[in-house]
């Protein structure tokens, strides 16, 4: 069964930020060029916040604010909720439908290892349930 470490070893820790200074247009085209929905907001190694779409839609945007004259931190999402290494796929994703979100930092002892997502986090499931399938398929043939 994946945990969040599992993923994190699979896909890498890259972790793409900006600083909350910076203004909006260029979290958006950071995240455009990493072809990404969300990043940390990261100050000095310590996690800030997140900056996402949806915070782009909702209070950019929807509020007639102006992407080149907006800082991160004016409309960033904090505080950020994180996931432990130690965690499974399965509770991660329980943890993300609970709370509306589509992101996670991954923590490990007050340190920044990695992001996850809710597509990580799908198809690490999807690929435990493939192999316990497969599992008890080859119980029953016996």
């Amino acid at each position: 069964m994946h945990n969040v470490q599992h993923i994190l070893d699979d896909k890498g820790h890259e972790i793409i930020s900006v600083a909350p200074d910076e203004m909006v247009i260029e979290a958006v085209k950071r995240m455009a060029e990493k072809s990404i929905g969300a990043l940390l907001v990261l100050a000095d190694g310590e996690v800030k916040g997140m900056f996402s779409e949806r915070d782009y839609a909702r209070k950019v945007i929807l509020a007639g604010r102006a992407s080149r004259e907006t800082r991160v931190e004016e409309v960033m999402t904090s505080p950020v909720i994180t996931i432990s290494p130690l965690l499974t796929a399965a509770e991660g994703l329980e943890l993300m439908t609970r709370k509306r979100i589509r992101h996670l930092p991954v923590i490990d002892e007050g340190k920044l290892v990695g992001m996850v997502s809710i597509g990580d986090l799908v198809n690490a499931v999807i690929d435990d349930q493939r192999v316990l399938i497969e599992q008890l398929e080859a119980y029953v043939r016996g």
